[in-house]
């Protein structure tokens, strides 16, 4: 891209744990919908219409507003075909798109590799949670993982320069050569010394950043405020990632479900406010997924794991609308009594890959898959 253009930016909100799709985007005006859920069933009073047919949860009011602006693509009946319904199983699939085997090589990890090959940046690519997500491991690939951008590289009772210093002599002696240390060791080691390079920038973020918007007390919202002050201070970062859960309701879903829909919906808001605020969106995209929807029929309390979900991709640079169909949930349709997918989430990364980041998807998704024009 020339020196005058944005570099794209993909933010990745992971819904882990099977968010029920159909109490997301809600069939309303479809009377097998509350044949289906007489237990967990939204009123359809209650609904925040989108057009007549479908409508968001109520806790969901701040996401509407997005979607009003034009800002916000549904994508329906995301998934791929012979779910497992296994959380582990379903998430390494969206993680490393190798439906058939066990991969080890994380999509965007890839990604990360063709974005900056010779590893001239360590915050092409930050993780913001405990772990890093397998989507974004892949040997030689530096990413920068954080839990607390506050607290970045801070380990509670020692002091900065005696925790660095052990930090360091310990994956110094990981990398080191040595008999039996072997691949995965050497790896680790050179994660090591690249968090410890991601660190001392990373903790600079905080000071860097003055905001109007305030962000509510919530956990996935101090992650989308950390991810803000990482895209505003301008470190080259192309790929964020975090996620929010769990959304596994397979009982007492009412309360649950409306408070985390709440939750993301707000902080969600509020970041896109605040990059509106710095004049910093027009370069941004979010998707957010999750790694199946939910059973068609609930169980009396909650919802059992299902197969196709929903998706989403925010960000000014989106063309908005509703895209896909919606899966039918008339029973001589459904697969084990779940609505079949009919997106493959392969085709979902592609558009992204291709149309936003500007990648060639083949290689990173294993093949081809249609895709859909929501980012022109």
């Amino acid at each position: 891209m020339s020196s005058t253009t944005k570099d794209p930016v993909l933010v990745v909100l992971q819904l882990t744990g099977g968010n029920d799709y159909l109490n997301t985007v809600i069939p309303y005006n479809n009377p097998l919908y509350q044949d289906n859920r007489p237990a967990v069933g939204i009123p359809e009073e209650q609904v925040i219409d989108l057009d007549g047919q479908v409508g968001f949860h109520p806790s969901m009011a701040p996401m509407k507003n997005i979607y009003d602006r034009g800002d916000m693509a549904i994508i329906h009946g995301v998934g791929y075909p012979q779910s497992p319904r296994s959380h582990f199983r379903s998430m390494d699939i969206w993680h490393t798109c190798e439906p058939d085997t066990l991969g080890t090589e994380g999509w965007l990890g890839r990604a990360t590799r063709d974005i900056d090959p010779n590893k001239e940046n360590v915050l092409t690519t930050v993780s913001f949670g405990p772990s890093l997500f397998r989507a974004l491991a892949l040997p030689g690939v530096p990413v920068a993982c954080v839990d607390d951008l506050d607290n970045y590289g801070l380990l509670p009772g020692i002091s900065e320069q005696k925790q660095r210093a052990r930090i360091l002599e310990w994956f110094a002696h990981l990398y080191a050569p040595a008999v039996g240390s072997g691949p995965v060791m050497d790896y680790l080691g050179q994660t090591g010394l690249d968090t410890l390079e991601g660190a001392d920038i990373l903790k600079d973020a905080p000071g860097m950043y003055s905001s109007s918007v305030e962000y509510p007390n919530t956990p996935i919202a101090k992650k989308l405020k950390g991810v803000a002050q990482v895209h505003l201070a301008n470190f080259g970062t192309r790929i964020l990632y975090c996620d929010h859960g769990s959304f596994d309701s397979h009982s007492n879903q009412a309360g649950m479900h409306s408070k985390l829909w709440t939750d993301v919906s707000e902080a969600v808001a509020c970041f896109f406010d605040d990059l509106k605020e710095h004049d910093a969106g027009d370069n941004v995209i979010m998707l957010m997924f999750s790694e199946f929807g939910r059973r068609t029929h609930d169980n009396g309390s909650g919802t059992d794991h299902g197969a196709g979900g929903v998706a989403f991709v925010l960000g000014e640079p989106v063309v908005g609308g509703q895209y896909s169909e919606y899966p039918s949930m008339k029973t001589e349709h459904l697969e084990q009594g779940d609505v079949v997918p009919n997106h493959d989430f392969r085709g979902l990364y592609s558009t992204i890959l291709e149309d936003w980041m500007k990648l060639d998807a083949k290689p990173i998704v294993q093949g081809s898959f249609e895709k859909l024009p929501y980012l022109g």
